[in-house]
């Protein structure tokens, strides 16, 4: 080895130490402040997220400066179209963020919540209280809003959190992270209850999942690849979903009016979302029916249409679908139809390809309707309406941290409750056994 490469590895081995040190101090002071937020009241958190969303508003002109920075770097690294979707902040986007942090702010309380008291034979109740997980590391990818639905959670439901953004946002993110601690400070909460980790070097994703003592749970949104490292190298619990491979299934008693309002909208509506159908399912018996003028919607929208046998029967357009196209989440103009005999056959294809994240299907059959509902297993099941609904907003639980398509310890839109705990309580009054 020469003198050189000596001394180059010792610059490796010094940014790794830093990186380390850097990552432990923004552990410790996130356990430090969790402990702070986990007592905090209910009128400072919200006065905490009316301030945030204040601050969002008076700064939307430097955040949106910020994300012009980070767009144009973006641009000049040819970053996929998708993902410049996500990143991209609009004087809308920004008006959104700060409307989901007020949204945070008039839910509910989990903290503290007290359910399923019983009295025992021997005199005491036993029932259990909502709580906050404690310091929630959340990781994720180009979108910056992410960094204000994410920080709104976790200070409502009383976690400090360590938010870990790509470095393709990272001047977005810095600039949304200095109005959170301008609002946590007016609030008189602690400033490093929401930390935005500011270097871009990888190593820190591996220091944050190998820090049990000051990291409850890791939160990874973002492309199959990252939620798939977070997964497999992580030494605390993840809240994770690979894809978003969504299924819409039109059956033969559908209405054809709703059946194409839903299609082209659960496609279209947006396509660089994980609750954007990417497979339609359509029932034998009326695929020559309905498909041409899903085909000619869909050629209007410049959707690229990938189709099995009989779909390319019907719609010679379409390009053969290759078995890889079952399987793919595509985040792009692109759809794979295939025409299926039935229900069984629909939720049988479901079952093998898809990604237990949002199916839905069409019919005016209840008893169809009803069978979809229990034998897909999917984290939301839908009758007769868009998988774009798939949302923590549209559910009605205000911005949402991620979906997650894990049975435990969340499953689907993760919201407030998602973000706590519970433990036993007993209350009683001199009771001994």
């Amino acid at each position: 080895m020469t003198a050189a490469s000596v001394k180059e590895e010792g610059k490796k081995g010094a940014r790794k130490d830093s990186v380390a040190a850097y990552m432990r101090e923004v552990g410790q002071r996130a356990r430090t402040a969790s402990r702070d937020m986990a007592r905090a009241t209910t009128g400072a958190k919200n006065a905490a997220l009316f301030a945030l969303a204040k601050v969002i508003e008076e700064e939307g002109g430097a955040i949106i400066e910020a994300n012009s920075r980070d767009l144009r770097l973006a641009q000049e690294n040819r970053l996929e179209e998708a993902l410049l979707d996500r990143l991209e902040l609009s004087e809308s986007r920004v008006a959104a963020m700060a409307d989901g942090v007020r949204q945070v702010a008039a839910l509910p309380d989990p903290v503290g919540e007290m359910f399923d008291l019983k009295m025992r034979p021997s005199g005491i109740q036993v029932g259990r209280m909502r709580v906050p997980l404690g310091v929630v590391g959340i990781i994720y990818e180009s979108r910056p809003n992410v960094t204000a639905d994410a920080a709104a959670l976790c200070l409502k439901s009383g976690n400090a959190c360590i938010l870990r953004g790509g470095s393709e946002a990272l001047q977005s993110n810095q600039a949304i992270a200095r109005c959170i601690h301008r609002a946590l400070r007016a609030a008189g909460l602690p400033p490093d209850a929401v930390q935005v980790v500011e270097t871009t070097d990888r190593a820190a994703v591996g220091h944050m999942l190998a820090m049990p003592q000051f990291v409850d749970v890791v939160i990874p949104r973002g492309g199959k690849g990252l939620v798939a490292f977070v997964a497999e190298n992580a030494r605390v619990p993840v809240i994770k979903h690979l894809d978003g491979n969504c299924h819409v299934y039109i059956d033969a008693e559908a209405d054809f009016e709703k059946a194409i309002a839903i299609a082209v909208n659960a496609k279209t509506q947006r396509y660089g979302t994980c609750n954007t159908m990417e497979t339609l399912l359509v029932d034998a018996p009326i695929a020559e029916a309905l498909l041409p003028e899903l085909g000619r919607i869909y050629a209007g929208h410049g959707v690229e249409l990938r189709g099995c046998e009989r779909t390319r029967r019907i719609l010679p357009q379409a390009r053969p679908a290759t078995a890889e196209d079952w399987d793919t989440e595509y985040l792009a103009p692109i759809l794979a139809i295939k025409v299926v005999d039935g229900l069984d056959q629909a939720i049988d294809h479901i079952t093998r390809h898809g990604s237990q994240h949002t199916d839905a299907i069409v019919t005016e059959n209840y008893t169809k309707a009803r069978r979809f509902l229990r034998e897909v297993d999917s984290s939301s099941v839908m009758i007769n309406a868009s998988t774009r609904f798939a949302d923590g907003y549209e559910y009605g639980l205000g911005a949402e941290i991620g979906i997650s398509t894990d049975k435990f310890h969340a499953r689907g839109p993760v919201g407030l409750e998602g973000l706590t705990s519970v433990k036993w309580i007993v209350l009683g009054d001199g009771n001994v056994r």
